[in-house]
């Protein structure tokens, strides 16, 4: 047998059917993913239409397609793959609320290589130009969570830790693997609401009077009044 036909082998040994329908039977993984794409999709929609022409809303559109990667490789068993696409979602949502409003940076990130935006540097940005940034970030605890949110998944990014969300010795092996797949799911809901918090503290806010009374009511579900307040997000 030579080494297609060995890749073939086991890759048809894996039964990706059983892995899905494990995946759509576990109580929490499937709603909890969708309920985080529908959102992201929700904004996404908001941005589209509010930014239309804009060039960085390519990032919006990375960040959706990042999503629904997520919810396709948990679903297969995946998780370790899934582990780029969750952190890739984030970092979408940060890339766009900078470029946004820097096109010719965004002209530097596209033909030169030498060009890299940092996510602290990013964030620093916010903290120096966007309006009671500071005060908003603080109130949700937006970067008190990311720092350790973005290292533990980097860490699984960058195989730091070897083994790490990988449940299989071999390629044939690959299964649904309930323990794994609730360490995943949890940490892209955690990564989606850091994401829907810095839309809410940054360029979310800046346009929250363009976006849809529709949707400004289901964007602040779930919020304190306290924190409306604060952020100065009305429903009207």
């Amino acid at each position: 047998m030579n080494p297609v036909d060995h890749l073939a082998a086991a890759l048809k040994a894996v039964d990706w059917e059983k892995n899905i329908a494990e995946f759509l039977k576990h109580a929490r993984a499937p709603s909890t993913i969708a309920a985080a794409n529908l959102r992201l999709a929700l904004w996404s929609k908001e941005f589209e239409q509010i930014e239309k022409g804009n060039p960085a809303l390519s990032f919006i559109r990375s960040m959706q397609a990042a999503g629904h990667q997520v919810a396709a490789l948990l679903s297969l068993g995946l998780y370790n793959a899934a582990a780029g696409s969750i952190r890739q979602v984030f970092e979408s949502a940060l890339y766009y609320t900078y470029f946004r409003r820097h096109p010719a940076e965004l002209a530097t990130l596209v033909t030169s290589s030498t060009y890299y935006a940092t996510k602290q540097e990013v964030i620093d940005y916010h903290k120096l130009h966007s309006s009671k940034f500071s005060e908003c970030e603080k109130k949700l605890g937006l970067v008190a969570k990311l720092g350790d949110w973005y290292k533990s998944t980097s860490a699984v990014v960058h195989g730091q830790i070897p083994g790490t969300w990988i449940s299989h010795k071999g390629l044939a092996e690959i299964s649904f693997h309930r323990g794994t797949l609730e360490v995943a799911v949890s940490q892209f809901e955690l990564g989606e609401e850091l994401v829907h918090h810095l839309f809410l503290c940054t360029s979310g806010r800046e346009v929250w009077h363009d976006v849809s009374t529709s949707a400004k009511k289901k964007l602040v579900s779930g919020l304190s009044g306290d924190v409306k307040t604060t952020l100065k997000l009305d429903t009207a």
